[in-house]
């Protein structure tokens, strides 16, 4: 099955709005930061792709160490100057897009970006240095070649609790005692101009639900808030680890997986004698690159 454990329905039937029509590629981007007091480690950034369509399901995966506490991704494009080609274009969107090409025959005409772990106060500096990221890096591969991009922020870490109006009704509950998986908010407790949405897609198993929150920052494909939220309910069905339905979009929680796994691959500190040479460990400003991921691995979901 290729590492498929479950595809979508409606992905079969070609029937999921603004993604079945035309070649879709969905991003998930997570950075994950040292421990509180650890000024030593890189903050390590993680995003993943779906390599099938219409069936979005299956996961590429690229990881690299940056500098510590860096919450902008820096490798998604980067150029550098080799003295036998010239200048030369990588980054991890690009080698991502082209993977897609490779295992589906067709470029991605359509982009969705779930970017996890973005506090509210850097949600627009993240926004305008990765979205022009991710265009810089279709530029590279095509004169002329900018497929519209639609840019979400998932965020966990908020205080936002949702109950049942009527707690004697047992029918729009859970067996916890939660409201019922699916269950979305986009009014009243919302932002009052901007695009974002609570939504509960998960069945809660002991303690109170803690919905995810989605803030769409930018979308040039139109979606409507009922396809948006429709698709974000839907893929958390597709998570390969367990048979539930997960409480946030699995690319962004693949990022999450990618990134925690690729600390274990950092060579271990040196020994107390050879002392890094800056505080903040980074070598004066210099990060020590992660081992790169092996080519049988990498259009494999490892980090499940």
């Amino acid at each position: 099955m290729g590492g498929r454990n479950t595809v979508l329905l409606d992905a079969i039937s070609w029937s999921i709005p603004l993604v079945s029509d035309i070649p879709t590629i969905i991003f998930g981007a997570d950075v994950t930061h040292p421990e509180t007091g650890e000024d030593s480690s890189p903050s390590i950034a993680a995003v993943v792709a779906s390599q099938d369509w219409p069936e979005v399901t299956k996961h590429a995966g690229l990881v690299c160490a940056q500098a510590h506490r860096q919450e902008l991704i820096q490798d998604l494009y980067k150029t550098w100057h080799d003295p036998q080609r010239g200048t030369v274009t990588g980054g991890m969107i690009r080698e991502l897009l082209i993977s897609f090409r490779k295992a589906t025959g067709q470029k991605p005409l359509r982009i969705i970006f779930y970017r996890d772990g973005v506090s509210e106060g850097q949600f627009y500096q993240v926004l305008l240095y990765e979205l022009d990221a991710i265009r810089k890096a279709c530029a590279s591969l095509e004169p002329n070649y900018q497929p519209p991009v639609t840019f979400v922020v998932v965020q966990k870490r908020h205080h936002t609790r949702l109950f049942t109006n009527n707690h004697k009704d047992r029918s729009s509950m859970d067996k916890s005692g939660n409201i019922l998986p699916g269950t979305v908010v986009d009014s009243k407790i919302c932002h009052p101009t901007e695009f974002d949405f609570y939504l509960c897609s998960h069945a809660g198993i002991q303690g109170t639900s803690r919905p995810a929150h989605y803030h769409v920052l930018w979308d040039e494909n139109n979606f409507t808030a009922d396809e948006m939220q429709t698709l974000t309910n839907n893929l958390c069905y597709t998570y390969a680890r367990c048979t539930r339905s997960v409480s946030v979009v699995p690319p962004a929680y693949y990022a999450h997986l990618a990134a925690f796994r690729a600390r274990f691959y950092m060579e271990p500190e040196m020994s107390e004698n050879q002392t890094s040479k800056s505080s903040n460990g980074t070598n004066g400003g210099l990060v020590k690159p992660l081992p790169a991921v092996k080519e049988k691995v990498k259009r494999v979901m490892f980090y499940c």
